[in-house]
């Protein structure tokens, strides 16, 4: 029988888990179950509408461009209107555009459905404005984890799955299939933001009206450089380390799968089980993983993960299913850490009332390493990240068609640069923001 001072200690421990959080945990796992479904086979998809290498990386490059606009007023717009309503808005825009790639006849049309998605960053300043400030500092890096493994425990089976879809129907025929449950799984989500997801603080005094939006739009970037220069040094180290590693993902996320496909002799249901298996082991870890990083600070585990990451070239000798499932298990478990850490580590730096126009910046921190399941941005891109990140997609397919061992030797040598910036600028600051 259960200690009553156990359950109790237990129910504190979790007790973050409620309001916005959940409602974020519930509608973020929708997303991602249907993302981690569709993204891990989009080159592929890609490939069989007569694209080739080097198309996958422009189509992978257009996607962030719409951010490289919309960041700028998103981050604005997430600190002087309901945030809570521009989540919502921008789940159903999204939901609208994924449905071009259902009835796409060539590549072209998923590379304009790709530029359009671009402008759904809107809401994530907003939605990683509200997290945080949901959050109190001690419980950020396990919030973040706990949010990360139930999101991840709803995903588990999603590469698989797709991947058996995909065998079964072909790649054009099944891609098809998905991209719909994807728009279906968007408008569920974004209902249920709309519904119950609750703004953090009053809206200002100085609220956006139509007859003022030129003075938003001008707002919006001229507080940009003053912004930029009261970086504090940890602040600016973690925002190179965040683009440095959304090069990383630019450059080789998309062809994991076609490497494992084409040069290893892989069928899509395999590496949908070697990402099934990824995915378990990293929720397995992620949980314990953020009440580490609360105990023992965010900054060390950035740096370990960062340093374990050197392991990932060792795909390009790879001969078969076993040693890639142990590569990217290893991945996962890296990844357990390094991501709430450093979410974590960015909303400790940086204080409430300018969190929207920041995380626009720099993105909310949570950052993949080793990503292969094809997803490239989401909430941890910014606008400072947008043009690294379109010239390492464009750069990523030029270089595997070059040479297909190529991508992953480029990320060796990146990933050595984050392992010294992050061991000599990285520091956790002495008081946490609220």
């Amino acid at each position: 029988m259960s200690s009553p001072i156990f359950g109790r200690g237990l129910a504190q421990s979790f007790s973050f888990l409620r309001g916005n959080v959940l409602v974020l945990t519930v509608s973020g796992g929708l997303g991602m179950f249907s993302r981690n479904m569709v993204f891990p086979y989009i080159p592929l998809y890609i490939l069989s509408l007569g694209g080739d290498p080097a198309e996958i990386g422009i189509v992978y490059a257009l996607g962030p461009l719409g951010g490289l606009l919309v960041f700028p007023v998103a981050g604005y717009l997430a600190d002087h209107i309901s945030r809570a309503r521009l989540i919502a808005f921008t789940g159903y825009f999204s939901s609208a555009i994924i449905l071009i790639n259902a009835v796409a006849p060539s590549w072209e049309w998923v590379a304009v459905a790709r530029l359009l998605q671009g402008f759904a960053v809107a809401h994530f300043p907003a939605s990683s404005s509200i997290l945080a400030d949901s959050l109190p500092p001690e419980n950020r890096g396990r919030g973040l984890a706990t949010m990360a493994a139930l999101s991840g425990a709803l995903t588990l089976f999603a590469p698989w799955v797709a991947g058996a879809l995909l065998d079964a129907y072909g790649i054009d025929t099944g891609m098809r299939i998905l991209y719909v449950a994807m728009a279906v799984a968007y408008t569920v989500g974004a209902t249920i933001n709309l519904l119950f997801l609750r703004d953090t603080r009053p809206l200002p005094a100085t609220s956006i009206r139509a007859d003022n939006l030129a003075q938003t739009l001008r707002n919006s970037y001229t507080g940009i450089p003053r912004m930029l220069r009261g970086f504090p040094v940890t602040l600016r180290a973690l925002s190179l380390i965040l683009i440095l590693c959304f090069v990383i993902n630019g450059i080789a996320s998309p062809f994991w799968v076609v490497y494992a496909k084409t040069h290893i002799g892989l069928s899509s249901s395999q590496w949908g089980l070697i990402l099934l298996v990824e995915v378990a082991l990293r929720n397995l870890a992620t949980i314990p993983a953020g009440f580490m990083i609360d105990r023992f600070g965010r900054s060390r585990f950035v740096i370990a993960a960062l340093l374990a990451s050197l392991v990932i070239p060792l795909f390009l000798l790879a001969d078969g299913f076993i040693h890639i499932l142990l590569i990217r298990c290893t991945v996962g478990v890296i990844g357990a850490f390094f991501s709430p850490a450093m979410a974590a580590l960015l909303a400790d730096l940086v204080p409430s009332t300018t969190r929207g126009r920041v995380m626009a910046a720099i993105g909310r921190g949570s950052v993949m390493i080793g990503g292969a399941s094809g997803g490239i941005g989401g909430p941890g891109t910014g606008f400072l990240i947008i043009l690294p990140l379109m010239l390492a997609s464009v750069a990523g397919g030029m270089l595997y068609e070059w040479n297909p061992l190529s991508p992953w030797i480029v990320v060796a040598g990146v990933t050595a640069i984050c392992v010294a910036t992050a061991a000599v600028y990285l520091r956790d600051p002495q008081q946490a923001e609220r």
